[in-house]
């Protein structure tokens, strides 16, 4: 078997493992360009590879034999995407992609001797891929990111905004700050659908920005291939708020996993920013996770305002970690230089 295809009947016994770590998803989100996985067994032995590790040359690989393993044996895994231009080798996340990074089969999350070992592991394996700049997002609670800061990566603490518990709604919503439940009594007029389909909500998100100013960031080919991939496996859904016209007030995009309900892609028209529709999406967000039995992820942000917007309606702050790396000082100046452009 390949490394991905390992990688894949791995991701099936990992029952809690984010959906944006799973390989469809990969598949999904790197559509068009490379992505690859690094594989770690529990031994962790110097000079050992599990079969179809990582990313080498051709001349590399050929000298060093490869270990057969099963998917029992892989203890960790880190699913990238490397893009390439000019030579030069990077590693990002994926569009609409919140958490990468190292996964680790749970019962070896506790195992500090393994996890430093681990850490160790990933330091020389990236040397191996001759990038020249590394960035990951870690899932949240990972001991990695503090030992790989340990050994030299740069490490950041990110948040993203949650509902844990949804057992009952009225708490949920007594958590509502008054504001929202302000906006939440205006929007009686309007009804919440799933009746949306992918191409039109594309069409509408185009719209929503263009009213803004602003320009969307993913192509219709690439939200197609996700909601293709997500809907065939029954782990996204459209939803929509109407006004009494049929006119869209606002969409959005969610996807789940066995544990959370993630609100990926909202959109919201300018000329509706007074009917409450934004906190009725939001509310019927909430009310399907609930359905579902599982928590709330508003993915996100680090954006103050949007993160403020998120505080409001009684969300709790989840702490996760960006790695990141450089390899080489240009790579770095010409990040930065694209900011300033930009």
């Amino acid at each position: 078997m390949t490394n991905k295809e390992l990688y894949a009947e791995f991701c099936k016994t990992q029952e809690n493992m984010p959906v944006f770590m799973q390989a469809w998803w990969m598949d999904a989100v790197c559509a068009g360009k490379e992505w690859d996985v690094m594989l770690f067994d529990e031994d962790m032995v110097t000079g050992d590879k599990l079969q179809g590790a990582g990313h080498v040359n051709d001349e590399e690989d050929a000298a060093v034999p490869n270990k057969q393993v099963s998917v029992k044996d892989i203890a960790a895994a880190m699913p990238y995407l490397i893009r390439k231009r000019f030579g030069i080798r990077y590693v990002l996340m994926p569009q609409q992609t919140q958490i990468g990074g190292v996964w680790i089969r749970e019962d070896k999350r506790e195992d500090e001797e393994f996890l430093k070992r681990l850490a160790d592991n990933i330091v020389e394996r990236l040397k191996e891929l001759k990038l020249w700049y590394y960035y990951q997002q870690y899932p949240i609670d990972s001991p990695l990111p503090q030992l790989l800061k340990e050994r030299g990566l740069k490490v950041k603490e990110r948040v993203t905004y949650r509902i844990d518990d949804l057992s009952n709604l009225d708490e949920v919503m007594g958590r509502f700050s008054k504001n929202k439940r302000r906006q939440l009594q205006k929007a009686l007029t309007l009804n919440a659908d799933t009746d949306m389909n992918v191409e039109d909500f594309y069409r509408y998100h185009v719209q929503c920005l263009e009213e803004q100013g602003k320009k969307i960031t993913y192509t219709r080919e690439f939200l197609m291939v996700l909601y293709l991939k997500a809907a065939r496996h029954g782990q996204c859904k459209i939803m929509r708020i109407k006004t009494a016209d049929g006119e869209t007030a606002a969409a959005a995009f969610l996807v789940r996993d066995k544990t959370t309900l993630y609100y990926l892609i909202p959109c919201y028209s300018p000329r509706f920013k007074d009917s409450g529709a934004g906190a009725l999406l939001v509310w019927e967000a909430i009310k399907t996770a609930r359905q579902q039995g599982v928590q709330f992820d508003f993915e996100g942000s680090m954006i103050r305002g949007v993160a403020n917007h998120y505080k409001q309606f009684g969300s709790v702050p989840h702490k996760y970690c960006s790695v990141r790396k450089y390899y080489h000082p240009i790579f770095a100046l010409a990040l930065l230089f694209n900011r300033m452009r930009s």
